[in-house]
C-alpha cells in the first residue's frame, strides 16, 4: 500500500475518528485506525465494537490496500510532521513507513485482516434531517441521560417516531428531557441511542441545512454527516413511558427571564459543596421567586421578579438539576409549571411546546 495525503486532512479525520478506538481491550487491532487506500481515495475506520467510524478523505494512492496503525501513535505523528504532504507505505509485512519533509519514521502495523468487520444494516428504515436541527436536539436532550448503568437503556437517548413527528427523550429518574419536531415521514419509529455515540455525534454536526441520514435497524444505527458514517449498536429494553411520566395540569405558572434565575440560583448554590449537600428552596410567589439554601456553612438567600398565576408554592431542588435544565432552555425566557410540593417540575418555552423538561423535587425539611 502507498499513498500521499494532505496534512491537514488526515490530522482532522484521525482526531475525529480516534473516538471510536478502543482503549480497553485484549484485541490489538482495536486499538488501532484501519486505512484502506482504494480508487475512491483514503478511508479511515476505528471501531470498538459499539461504536464505528468511518471517513473517506482524497489521496494519491499508487498501491491500494489495507493496514491497521496504532491510533496513539499515528495520530502523534501525523500531528506532528513537519510538511503539508505526508507519504505512507506498507510492505507485505505491514512495515509501515511516513515520511514528510525531512522527518521519517518506520512503525510496525497489524495485519489488516485482524480488524473487525464493521455490522452491516440489512432491514431498515431511514429519516432525513438538517444537520443543524439534529444538533440542537440531541444538545437539548443529552444532559439527562443516565450516568449510572442500574437501567443501562436509560443510558441512551429514545428517538420516537410517531404521526409524522419526532420526539428525542433522556431520563435518568431524577429528571427528564424531551425535545419535539415535525419531520417528513409518517411512519412509526422507536430506538434508544447510546449517550456516547450521541455526544460523538454531536461533535460531527455542523450549524448547516445539509441533510443528516439516520437509518435505524433492528439492532444498530447508521449516521451519515458529511463524509463521517457513525455506526452504533442500540441499547435493548425497556424504556420509560415518557408520555405517562408527564404531569397533565398544573396549579402554578410562572414566566422568568432565563439568565436572571440561573444566576440567583448560581449565587445560593455557592454554600453547596460534594461534602455538603443541600437544597435549593424555591419560594415562588405572586411576582417572585425566592431562592435560598442552607448548609453547615451558613445559609443564602436571592430573589428575582417573575410573572406568576396560581397558588404560591414553596419547592425543593438539587441545584444542579435545576441549573443543567435551565441552561440547556436555550431561550431568554421559560415558562414554569408546578402542581405541588411534591410533583415534578415542568420547564417549558414560554410559546409552544418543542421541548419540556421535567426535574424532580427534593423533599425539603422545615427549619
Amino acid at each position: 500500500m502507498k499513498f500521499t495525503v494532505n496534512k491537514s486532512d488526515i490530522t482532522e479525520a484521525v482526531t475525529n475518528i480516534q473516538r471510536a478506538v478502543s482503549t480497553k481491550t485484549s484485541i490489538p487491532a482495536l486499538e488501532g485506525i484501519l486505512l484502506t487506500a482504494g480508487q475512491e481515495g483514503l478511508e479511515l475506520c476505528a471501531y470498538d465494537l459499539e461504536l464505528g467510524i468511518t471517513t473517506v478523505i482524497p489521496a494519491k494512492v499508487s498501491e491500494t490496500g489495507k493496514a491497521v496503525l496504532s491510533a496513539r501513535l499515528f495520530s502523534d505523528i501525523v500531528r506532528k510532521i513537519p510538511d503539508e504532504t505526508v507519504s505512507i507505505a506498507v510492505d507485505e509485512k505491514n512495515m509501515t513507513s511516513i515520511e514528510s519533509g525531512y522527518s521519517k519514521f518506520t512503525i510496525i502495523g497489524i495485519p489488516a485482516e485482524e480488524f473487525p468487520e464493521l455490522p452491516k444494516l440489512t432491514d431498515f428504515s431511514s429519516v432525513l434531517l438538517p444537520s443543524s436541527l439534529l444538533k440542537s436536539m440531541i444538545r437539548q436532550t443529552l444532559f439527562a441521560v443516565a450516568e449510572s448503568d442500574a437501567k443501562p437503556i436509560h443510558q441512551g437517548s429514545m428517538f420516537h417516531l410517531e404521526g409524522g413527528m419526532l420526539d428525542v427523550v433522556s431520563v435518568d429518574g431524577y429528571r427528564l428531557a424531551k425535545r419535539t419536531e415535525p419531520v417528513g415521514l409518517q411512519e412509526e419509529l422507536s430506538f434508544v441511542v447510546p449517550g456516547k455515540a450521541l455526544g460523538e455525534i454531536l461533535k460531527l454536526l455542523k450549524d448547516s441545512d445539509e441533510p443528516v441520514e439516520i437509518a435505524a435497524g433492528k439492532r444498530h444505527i447508521l449516521f451519515k454527516i458529511d463524509h463521517y458514517t457513525v455506526i452504533s449498536s442500540l441499547l435493548e429494553g425497556e424504556f420509560l413511558n415518557y408520555k405517562a411520566a408527564i404531569p397533565p395540569d398544573s396549579k402554578t405558572e410562572v414566566i422568568l427571564r432565563t439568565r436572571e434565575a440561573i444566576e440567583s440560583v448560581e449565587r445560593v448554590s455557592l454554600l453547596i459543596t460534594d461534602r455538603l449537600k443541600s437544597p435549593v428552596r424555591c419560594q415562588f410567589q405572586e411576582s417572585e421567586v425566592k431562592f435560598s439554601c442552607t448548609t453547615s456553612m451558613g445559609r443564602a438567600s436571592d430573589q428575582i421578579h417573575v410573572e406568576s398565576k396560581g397558588d404560591p408554592v414553596e419547592i425543593g431542588f438539587n441545584n444542579r438539576y435545576l441549573l443543567e435544565a435551565l441552561r440547556n432552555t436555550e431561550c431568554d425566557e421559560v415558562k414554569i409549571q408546578l402542581g405541588g410540593p411534591l410533583s415534578p417540575m415542568k420547564i417549558l418555552p414560554k410559546e409552544g411546546e418543542n421541548f419540556l423538561f421535567l426535574v424532580l423535587p427534593v423533599r425539603l425539611k422545615n427549619d
